[in-house]
């Protein structure tokens, strides 16, 4: 009989440990979610109605009857009124200081026609005084309406912006961020003419007589950014943060407001990692910002030994990554393929950065316990990468390192079971492939385009980890928009589907936005998934993400984001 009761009691005491869910009468929640539908992205407990958070962290799911035991008279009480709730959005590639300036200068993303971006440098010229530079970003030429009357391989010609904008200097980045265009006065002061030459990995565009028309790929972009950045730094330093400072805050502003509650930043200077920092130390981060170190030379090395710098502010910022530039861009003809461009013969793209180069980061990454996140797009870039990888691990050791390829747009399938071989992450962005739909065919022709571009079902039936996000400001840091594109592999606006037998489930969308996204990260034990002790991130919507008609993924919106148990938006 002793033995018996023995046995239930430890039955009972062990099951209780073994449901993360059951209430812990001796805390009290400061806020309770009740009547929701929550998707919580753990297997084990897929479902809630209430959650119950004490402070910064998640403290129980369950029912709301079981969770208003949790409350007393401080606790603050949301009832979602039904609505779908979830991990908070995490984005798993974009630029953060990037999405903040093109919130300041001249946001090109949506512009249809050339016309139409001249049109907006003639008025900010009004505003600007003569001399200052204007900046812009997000034009993309294979997304306009209407072709210029001028072009090399679909690249106008600088005529207008020196037109409507004679006094100023003007430098607007392509929506890739791998090439520009310049007008003449940015291209005087950076000193170009008919003899510049061509630096190694870049390219400057010119018409059939030599000539330059403005337009600067890859490499050659630094012609016109070092002109640019020598202005830029005449500002006093406690301009230039107070600047920082704008560009964050607007970031943040725009992140929270469409649901994403962390951001992985694909790459940042020694400066902008100290400034962001500062900031989280002094609780001014809007959002929770996971940073990857931009390429170090070989001289800055030394400085990888105050990193990796993890959970700092409070969890609001984290430096434990180095991110490198291996190719280009598939628009804008940089990515690095084995054979060469359907529409461009002869030519296989650009290799940005010696491959001696990569694997010397590479040595440095596992000497200072950093992860290290390339950039390669090409089917010949993501294979160059992949042997540095093998090689690196082979000579320098390690478990679970979990390094990543970004972007990873466009794979040979004889490659593609090397990432789940070697554990590599390949760190994707699925609105990449929709947004780019109209013109792959066209650059790496039907069979290339079928067999390896946005191979995501392909690698994740072989075992890969996947990740997900925006590439932000190349597009909307809106989420939704990419998790249709990864359920539907289907354009929005004119219904163009590409290669549909490539695409995610509902659930896998949804993973790859929150617990695929925290484990690229090394964030699983922290955030992507609703369990007692993980963060206090919430995204609440209007629709259910999981069992609505894929369209109206696109009209969902977000009515409350709530980071660290504190709403930081509401509709």
């Amino acid at each position: 009989m002793k033995r018996s009761i023995f046995f239930l009691l430890l039955t009972a005491i062990l099951a209780s440990c073994s449901n993360p869910s059951t209430p812990k009468p001796e805390k009290k929640a400061t806020l309770l979610l009740l009547n929701g539908t929550f998707y919580t992205a753990d297997s084990l407990n897929p479902s809630a109605s209430a959650v119950a958070i004490s402070g910064d962290r998640i403290l129980a799911l369950g029912t709301d009857a079981d969770m208003r035991l949790l409350a007393d008279a401080n606790t603050e009480i949301i009832d979602l009124q039904g609505a779908f709730a979830m991990p908070g959005f995490i984005e798993g590639h974009g630029h953060f200081s990037g999405l903040g300036t093109s919130l300041v200068n001249l946001n090109l993303l949506h512009a249809k026609t050339w016309q139409e971006i001249t049109g907006m440098v003639a008025e900010k010229a009004k505003t600007t005084p003569a001399g200052d530079w204007i900046e812009g970003r997000g034009w993309h030429q294979e997304k306009w309406q209407t072709v210029p009357d001028r072009t090399v391989n679909g690249y106008p010609y600088n005529d207008l912006l020196n037109t409507v904008a004679p006094n100023h200097p003007v430098v607007l980045y392509h929506a890739s961020g791998h090439g520009l265009i310049a007008n003449a006065r940015a291209m005087q002061l950076a000193g170009i003419s008919r003899e510049t030459s061509d630096p190694i990995g870049g390219r400057i565009v010119r018409d059939a007589r030599g000539n330059p028309i403005g337009v600067f790929e890859e490499n050659a972009m630094e012609l016109i950014d070092k002109s640019f950045n020598t202005w830029r730094d005449r500002r006093p330093e406690a301009q230039k943060q107070a600047d920082f400072e704008k560009t964050v805050a607007l970031a943040g502003q725009e992140c929270v407001r469409k649901g994403v509650t962390s951001f992985q930043d694909a790459g940042s200077s020694f400066w902008e990692l100290a400034q962001y920092r500062r900031l989280a130390e002094a609780e001014q981060m809007p959002l929770r910002l996971w940073a990857m170190l931009s390429q170090p030379v070989s001289a800055d090395f030394p400085k990888m030994k105050d990193f990796p710098q993890i959970g700092l502010g409070n969890g609001f910022f984290t430096c434990r990554a180095v991110k490198c530039y291996f190719d280009g861009a598939l628009g804008s003809y940089g990515a690095w393929l084995l054979e060469p461009y359907d529409d461009k013969p002869g030519f296989t793209g650009q290799n940005t950065t010696p491959v001696d180069t990569i694997r010397a980061v590479a040595a440095a990454c596992r000497q200072y316990n950093m992860q290290l996140c390339v950039h390669a797009i090409g089917d010949r870039a993501n294979r160059e990468v992949l042997d540095v990888f093998e090689m690196t691990f082979g000579k320098y050791p390690g478990s679970d390192l979990r390094w990543r390829i970004e972007h990873a747009q466009h794979i040979d399938p004889a490659d593609q079971p090397r990432f789940r071989q070697l554990g590599v992450i390949a760190s994707m962005q699925a609105i990449h492939c929709t947004s780019d739909a109209p013109f792959v065919v066209k650059r790496l022709g039907a069979e290339r385009a079928r067999t390896g571009a946005y191979a995501w079902r392909s690698l994740l039936d072989q075992g890969a980890h996947l990740a997900n996000g925006t590439d932000t400001p190349v597009e909307d840091v809106d989420p939704l928009p990419c998790i249709y594109a990864a359920v539907t592999r289907r354009r929005a606006d004119t219904g163009l589907e590409f290669f549909p037998e490539q695409k995610m489930t509902r659930e896998e969308a949804l993973r790859s936005y929150t617990t695929w996204n925290a484990y690229a990260a090394f964030e699983e034990n922290e955030k992507g998934i609703l369990q007692p002790g993980k963060m206090a991130d919430f995204v609440v919507l209007s629709k259910n993400l999981l069992t609505c008609p894929p369209e109206e993924i696109l009209q969902a919106q977000v009515l409350r984001t709530i980071i660290g148990g504190k709403e930081r938006y509401k509709r």
